[in-house]
This record gives structure tokens, C-alpha cells and sequence, in this order.
């Protein structure tokens, strides 16, 4: 296993869910990521479909010292660059490229990229990932998919992420090459809008408690 791999293993520590995130305002990144990070889910995903996105990375990493800060749906070497000059801890692609490999091989941050294909996920086992996301889960196959790679690749391990919720994360989990899922279920729209950061620590909580 490569040391990124195994860094990258290392800052998830062996979290059950990864928190996929969306923040529409700024000011909700710090208290959001608090309450995850109480209900014992340290590790979140930023995804940079807003357009705070990177200053949220940037207050979660100054501010929240018990979180573990990572970007999501980055898609080419300037945003890696960017997510990774913000704090990023780790780097959330919904897919691979040659660019986002060479970004990632030239940066101390690891890599988590998207793949759902043999030929994907062998492309990113030649460049020496071992631990891929595998999105969209539910759109690709889902379990099936992922009992069916067990075999032939069974040197790699699988975030499914991308329609995993609180019914089916448990059969995800099962999976002996799933180490962990990513949902943004623990984190409703309504409730960060409504700053109910109580009943997110509560939903990160019953997550957290998930088996692997």
C-alpha cells in the first residue's frame, strides 16, 4: 500500500461516514463542522460547488482543531492546487484524470478520486491508489458493482458515495472492500439554514456509531 494511501487511511481513521458537504453560507462552515466533529465525525468533505466553498475550508482549518478538512469535487490541477493552498487535508474528486494525478503527485495532500469502471479503477492502481471513491454509488451498479471488484482488484478499497443514506449505509459497509461511505445525509440543508447544529451532532453521532 502506498504512503499516500495510507495517510490518506489514516486521516479518516476509521470514520464510517464521511460528511459530504455543501455550504451556501460562509458562516455556517465553523459551527457545522464543530457539531459533526462533537458527534464524532472529524473528517468532512467541502465540496466546492459553492462559491465560499474555499473560505470555508480556510475557517474549518484555522478554527476547528479537532476536524480533519477535506475538498470535494475538485476537477482539475488549479482547484487541487487551490483546496490544498486552503487547508485541505485531503483532496475528493468525482473522478480521475492524468492532470489530477500529477497534481496530486507533486503535493503532500492525498488524493481521493472517483472511479466505477475496471479500466478506471486500474488506470488509478497504476498510479498507485489503493483507496478510491466510488461514485455515483447508487447510478453505478451500488453493491452489486462493488461485490462483483472484490475478486478481480482485490487490493483496492472503496468510499461509495453518491445515494447512500441512513437505510442502506450499514450494506455498504459490510462490504469487506468498503472502508468508508460519504452521504450528506448527517447534515440536512434545513437543519444547517435553521442552525440546528444539536440535532446534526446527533444525526453525526448515529452515524458515527455505524459498524465496519
Amino acid at each position: 500500500m502506498t504512503s499516500k494511501t495510507e495517510k490518506l487511511l489514516s486521516l479518516l481513521n476509521g470514520q464510517p461516514v464521511i460528511p459530504v458537504l455543501k455550504i451556501a453560507n460562509v458562516a455556517d462552515a465553523v459551527p457545522l463542522a464543530r457539531a459533526l466533529s462533537r458527534g464524532g465525525l472529524r473528517a468532512i468533505e467541502i465540496t466546492l460547488r459553492t462559491a465560499d466553498a474555499l473560505e470555508a475550508i480556510r475557517r474549518v482549518a484555522a478554527e476547528v482543531e479537532d476536524a480533519v478538512v477535506g475538498a470535494g469535487t475538485i476537477l482539475d490541477a488549479k482547484q487541487f492546487d487551490e483546496a490544498a493552498a486552503a487547508g485541505s487535508k485531503f483532496i475528493v474528486s468525482p473522478g480521475i484524470t492524468g492532470q489530477l494525478l500529477n497534481a496530486a503527485k507533486d503535493s503532500p495532500v492525498p488524493l481521493l478520486p472517483g472511479a466505477i469502471t475496471p479500466g478506471e479503477i486500474m488506470a488509478a492502481r497504476e498510479a498507485g491508489l489503493r483507496f478510491l471513491k466510488f461514485f455515483p454509488a447508487e447510478q453505478s451498479g451500488g453493491i452489486a458493482s462493488l461485490k462483483a471488484f472484490a475478486s478481480p482488484l482485490a487490493d483496492v478499497k472503496f468510499c461509495p458515495t453518491g445515494g447512500i443514506t441512513a437505510k442502506n449505509a450499514a450494506d455498504y459497509l459490510s462490504l469487506p472492500n468498503v472502508i468508508c461511505v460519504g452521504g450528506s445525509w448527517v447534515a440536512p440543508d434545513d437543519l444547517i439554514k435553521a442552525g440546528k447544529w444539536d440535532e446534526i451532532e446527533a444525526l453525526a453521532r448515529e452515524a458515527s456509531k455505524l459498524a465496519k
